[in-house]
């Protein structure tokens, strides 16, 4: 079966949501607080079950798999032809959309892991020696932005990807327009020659 636009823009998309759908999970289920539990001279933090730690690396992996691949079918040689990277930074458009994809997968990597390395943290460090700590949890709402930033990131994917499929076309034309002046001019040639030689 081959790759073509269509099939890697089907895969980034499909890694795309799983990564904004573990996110948005994510959140809704990191818990409010902790249950502080005072022993001697310290603070134990008991935490309800927090799937949010393991689904925010979820989408975290998610988000980078889509990254890669959307990076990756942007200059794979589909149909056996490649087109040289210049050619399609030369687009403007293209241009801008593969920064703006960059930089919002950056962005919603940041926002996805520090709240879950945030967390994940909290859980293990849950002994304290300060006697008034509250024991608190990840910062609210930052799973579920970088979750929604993460879908952002996989849509500027899927544009680039498109400006890519027509960069690409554009591209193939010119050089199919340029092999055929160069056929019609070598066939002039040779006319020219045999009428020549023939006189």
């Amino acid at each position: 079966m081959a790759v073509t636009i269509k099939r890697a823009a089907l895969i980034v998309a499909s890694l795309g949501v799983l990564s904004f759908i573990f996110g948005v999970i994510a959140e809704n289920k990191k818990p409010a607080a902790g249950t502080p539990i005072s022993g001697k001279d310290v603070v134990i933090c008991k935490y309800p079950s927090d799937p949010s730690v393991v689904l925010g690396y979820l989408s975290v992996a998610f988000l980078i798999l889509s990254t890669l691949t959307g990076y990756w079918s942007l200059f794979y040689p589909y149909r056996g032809k490649s087109v040289p990277q210049s050619v399609l930074f030369q687009n403007t458009s293209f241009f801008v959309f593969f920064n703006i994809a960059l930089f919002t997968g950056g962005l919603a990597a940041t926002l996805l892991l520090w709240p879950t390395i945030t967390e994940h943290l909290h859980l293990i460090r849950n002994v304290h020696h300060n006697l008034s700590t509250e024991c608190p949890t990840a910062k609210t709402g930052l799973l579920g932005g970088g979750a929604f930033v993460s879908l952002d990131s996989v849509l500027f994917w899927l544009v680039a990807l498109m400006l890519a499929g027509n960069a690409r076309e554009d591209h193939f034309d010119e050089v199919e327009k340029d092999r055929k002046v160069e056929h019609a001019q070598v066939l002039a040639s040779a006319e020219y020659h045999v009428k020549g030689g023939a006189v």
